[in-house]
């Protein structure tokens, strides 16, 4: 599995896993506020960005090809998808990472009368199902309801938009799709053994934040940062806010 990979900055290793459509130069504004003091390496995952699309998006396989590319320990950042790889990267490796920073994601993102942290499956199957016909509308929607409720929604919505294509036009955006709509990966939290903080937007219309304080419940050792005002993207929305916050977490398990 060939990645493409960015790394920038000096210091303890940060490795920043984009969500569902986008690539890892949506951490842009995060690595500008933290590359004097750490390592980060934003990936873009399989099909997204400048890497090449898999046939199968396998959380698992994708969580063991990057702790193939990163033996030393490091700190891992997740939003939404990225933070469902994440998981799977410390469950299964957990002598690989040194902390987990989960921002606006879920072990599971399908509604169920035993999950009700996540969207109705038919809302998820409507974005894949107009993946074909009108594909740049299809992504921009998506853009908008992640930054529904967000004060200034609007011009982080721009940032985002003007980002899109940056890494190129995405080719595997369906099998990450298929992932979304499959996984479960609530068994593994009672592996995930290292300090986690947990990131989110009680706005979140995609990630409801009961997924996040179901995970702060579950998990041995979590830390949980709120942010009132936002949306699914608090690294963009309360960029001040979360950087801070992030930055406590990462200095206090260096």
């Amino acid at each position: 599995m060939t990645l493409f990979i960015e790394s920038r900055g000096r210091g303890p290793d940060l490795v920043l896993l984009h969500g569902w459509g986008l690539h890892g130069g949506v951490f842009e504004r995060v690595a500008a506020n933290l590359e004097a003091d750490f390592c980060l390496h934003l990936v873009d995952l399989p099909g997204h960005g400048a890497s090449a699309a898999a046939a199968q998006f396998d959380a698992a396989a994708i969580a063991d090809a990057l702790a193939g590319h990163f033996p030393l320990p490091v700190h891992v950042l997740g939003w939404s998808l990225g933070g469902l790889i994440a998981q799977h990267w410390a469950a299964q490796h957990p002598q690989q990472v040194r902390s987990l920073a989960l921002v606006a994601t879920s072990p599971r993102f399908v509604r169920d009368d035993a999950w009700p942290h996540a969207q109705a499956r038919a809302a998820i199957e409507g974005v894949g199902a107009n993946l074909d016909t009108a594909f740049e509308l299809t992504l921009e929607r998506f853009l908008a309801l992640q930054m529904m409720g967000a004060p200034a929604a609007r011009d982080t919505l721009k940032a985002l938009k003007a980002q899109l294509f940056a890494h190129g036009r995405p080719q595997g955006l369906l099998p990450a799709l298929h992932c979304l709509l499959h996984a479960d990966a609530r068994a593994l939290a009672p592996a995930i053994a290292c300090p986690v903080g947990l990131f989110y937007g009680a706005r979140d219309a995609i990630t409801p934040i009961g997924a996040g304080r179901w995970l702060a419940e579950q998990l041995a050792d979590a830390t949980f940062y709120d942010f009132p005002q936002a949306s699914h993207a608090p690294f963009l929305s309360h960029e001040t806010d979360f950087v801070e916050a992030l930055r406590l977490h990462l200095e206090q398990h260096a």
